[in-house]
């Protein structure tokens, strides 16, 4: 496999999709991950075996009460992981037997292109989310004398603590938004096609903005599988996360026109 792609011929053209454009591409990702499951299961469960050894070193060192925000903002760097799962969902389309020798060529060509800048971009993002997620609980009970949030869990529910969870949920939703804007077409775009990524990002967030209600259902959808998969230890992931990999790169695939027509 070569490691540089043909350059893209042109800026990449949005479409404007509908919801049955969300169930075709969910669909499509059920099917993918019936056809090619062991990708799927071998690659989630990298996830998934991370998110068990955070959960454990929170639970260890006595910090559960950041669970939370991790809970949040873990699943935000799932992008990198299935990178790989575009590349199965890719060689299933154009009729191929996917081979982890293809699969893990295409995850290695990428430190050469433009993956690593939007990575980095995205990591930087779960570093604000962690650190507000520490400021909004600092400013709301830093100065209170209180036993240990991990064992006092009732205080949440205190009026302070509704405000600081209400407050700290609006926060994550406007990072969640900007982050899902710009990276939720961009990551298959740029594995796709030899453009750069702050084209990538912009090309993501114009296809939200132009499918806003389309896109922000897909969102809520994503995000309420995910957590609905994490709660038993993260074991749900190992199934929903490979599916929703397969079906982000069919969204991508309708929300974007074919290159040779950008």
């Amino acid at each position: 496999m070569s490691d540089v792609l043909p350059a893209s011929s042109g800026t990449p053209i949005v479409r404007l999709i509908g919801f049955a454009d969300l169930r075709f591409a969910f669909s499509q990702g059920i099917r993918d991950f019936a056809r090619a499951p062991v990708f799927g299961l071998v690659i989630s469960g990298l996830f998934v075996l991370g998110g068990i050894i955070i959960y454990l070193q929170l639970t260890l060192w006595d910090g559960a009460w950041m669970i939370l925000p991790l809970a949040v903002g873990f699943p935000l760097i799932g992008p990198f992981i299935v990178v790989g799962l575009y590349e199965v969902s890719h060689q299933l389309e154009i009729g191929n037997t996917p081979t982890w020798q293809g699969v893990l060529g295409r995850i290695f060509t990428q430190r050469k292109r433009q993956i690593p800048s939007i990575a980095f971009i995205v990591t930087f993002f779960f570093g604000i989310w962690f650190y507000l997620a520490h400021l909004v609980f600092a400013l709301f009970f830093g100065l209170t004398a209180m036993t240990n949030i991990s064992s006092s869990y009732e205080v949440l529910w205190s009026q302070q603590g509704l405000i600081m969870l209400t407050v700290g949920t609006i926060v994550g939703a406007i990072l969640s938004f900007v982050l899902f804007s710009i990276s939720v077409v961009s990551f298959p775009l740029l594995v796709d096609r030899e453009i750069d990524f702050v084209t990538g990002m912009i090309t993501s967030f114009s296809a939200v903005l132009q499918n806003f209600g389309v896109m922000i259902f897909w969102a809520i959808m994503v995000g309420f599988l995910t957590i609905l998969a994490m709660l038993p230890m993260f074991l749900g992931l190992l199934v929903v996360l490979p599916v929703l990999g397969h079906a982000t790169w069919h969204l991508y695939r309708r929300v974007l026109e074919p290159e040779e027509l950008a």
